[in-house]
């Protein structure tokens, strides 16, 4: 489940941990910790099964805004190992100060777009793609370059790019309802509109 609202504070977020059913004291405890008080303007909850091989394992996300920080936290659930000899979770937070954002990047899919054309409504995306990066993880993708002449086999070297995406986040309407969509996108103007210089 997916939700994104404003809200001034805490309360309407507890709720929609909740109604994931997903260890909502365990993930709403990390949460509060990492809001540390601040009133929450927009937040999206996603909660997603994975499946491991033979079995099925949970996690969630959580993304909150504040009027100065993007709040991140994640929610893994594991089985038994030979550190904890019964089933655990892990949660991680973390916090960026909204003026170290860089980068907000949304990939919107149109599912025919050709219905669109000479005024048929306001496509509707049925998948997005929210991608935030603030400098923490940076990543290079390098490829060989190459010339026009198909005939050539002249090493050109490599061509490539620095990207930055700390955290992405993907959701359709076929995984996940129409609802998840537009909330992740209510969440991304939402945030958009917090960090404009």
């Amino acid at each position: 489940m997916r939700q994104a609202a404003p809200t001034d504070g805490f309360g309407d977020l507890v709720e929609a941990i909740e109604k994931t059913g997903y260890y909502p004291q365990v993930v709403a405890a990390g949460v509060r910790s990492a809001v540390a008080g601040e009133n929450v303007t927009s937040f999206l909850v996603h909660h997603e099964p994975t499946i491991d091989r033979d079995e099925v394992r949970r996690h969630i996300t959580v993304v909150v805004l504040t009027a100065t920080r993007l709040i991140l936290c994640h929610t893994d659930e594991h089985a038994p190992d030979e550190l904890l000899p019964e089933p655990y979770t892990s949660t991680s937070t973390e916090a960026i100060q909204l003026t170290s954002v860089r980068s907000i990047v949304v990939n919107r899919m149109v599912a025919n777009p050709a219905t669109f054309e000479g005024g048929g409504g306001e496509p509707v995306p049925s998948e997005a793609v929210l991608t935030v990066g603030w400098g923490g993880i940076n990543r290079i993708d390098l490829e060989p370059a190459a010339c026009a002449d198909p005939d050539c086999d002249a090493d050109h070297g490599y061509t490539g790019m620095v990207v930055s995406d700390d955290f992405s986040l993907r959701v359709s309407s076929a995984a996940d309802g129409q609802t998840a969509v537009d909330d992740l996108l209510v969440f991304a103007e939402s945030l958009s509109a917090r960090t404009q210089s």
